[in-house]
């Protein structure tokens, strides 16, 4: 993931673990253009939050350790925040051996999401000033967490807007993504299938049966997931939200 030095740019990594066990840090990590945060305890969007906290940049891109950038790809990020003053956070797109993903082929304002598009972290870069304190990622969604495996994202975008951040996207290839195909194909996963439904009550109330309904459709047409199954799940994510909207609320800050 890291490059070559380049003043201007810098690391900041999340050194998660979830046990006891004693991991020596890599001889690659060991920069001067490198910053470790160390974090105990499971969950993606916890992970992000403790980046969230540490970060010092003007302009910061969310990453992970399977990514490969290039020089050009980072500043074709800088230029593009020095040339939208007014753009808080910023999403563009990722390219992938195995995985293909519908993006506009036009930049939008994300106050209205274009029809099939949706966020991956690994897109999102954003002003250290306007998210730093204020936006967090929400600790029930993501991978290493319960309920909802998935989401995290798209509630992290829907919180700026409320806020009054300004969210754009750009058609801008700034990354490789090297994700197994087996690891990005989560389709059958509870989690991943409760998330969906998870997101039908936040966004859809008035139509989520019927989204539901055509959601699992879609996933038994693409990728195979027993119609049945993928319904029951989906709507127990929608249930589950019901019983509990105070999830929403809950965005736990890592602690100082």
């Amino acid at each position: 993931m890291l490059l070559p030095k380049r003043e201007g740019i810098g690391y900041l990594v999340s050194w998660q673990h979830s046990s006891n066990k004693e991991i020596a840090l890599p001889d690659e990590l060991k920069r001067d253009d490198v910053k470790i945060c160390d974090l105990a305890g499971r969950g993606l969007s916890r992970n992000r939050n403790n980046s969230l906290r540490h970060a010092t940049a003007d302009v910061c891109l969310i990453g992970d350790d399977d990514c490969r950038y290039t020089h050009e790809q980072l500043q074709q990020v800088i230029d593009t925040f020095d040339q939208n003053p007014n753009v808080d956070i910023a999403t563009f797109c990722y390219s992938s051996d195995g995985h293909k993903k519908y993006y506009p082929t036009t930049s939008q304002d994300l106050s209205t999401f274009p029809k099939g598009y949706y966020v991956s972290s690994i897109e999102i870069a954003f002003r250290r000033a306007s998210v730093q304190g204020t936006l967090w990622f929400n600790e029930h969604f993501g991978l290493g967490t319960e309920p909802f495996h998935s989401g995290e994202e798209s509630l992290f975008i829907k919180d700026a807007l409320l806020k009054g951040l300004k969210c754009h996207f750009y058609p801008i290839t700034i990354v490789h993504d090297q994700q197994p195909l087996a690891f990005l194909n989560r389709s059958m996963d509870t989690g991943t299938l409760m998330a969906h439904g998870a997101h039908l009550q936040i966004f859809y109330q008035g139509t989520k049966y019927s989204r539901a309904l055509l959601k699992a459709w879609r996933l038994k047409q693409n990728e195979k997931v027993p119609l049945f199954y993928a319904l029951r799940h989906i709507v127990s994510g929608i249930n589950y939200m019901k019983r509990h909207p105070e999830i929403l609320k809950n965005k736990r800050k890592i602690p100082e």
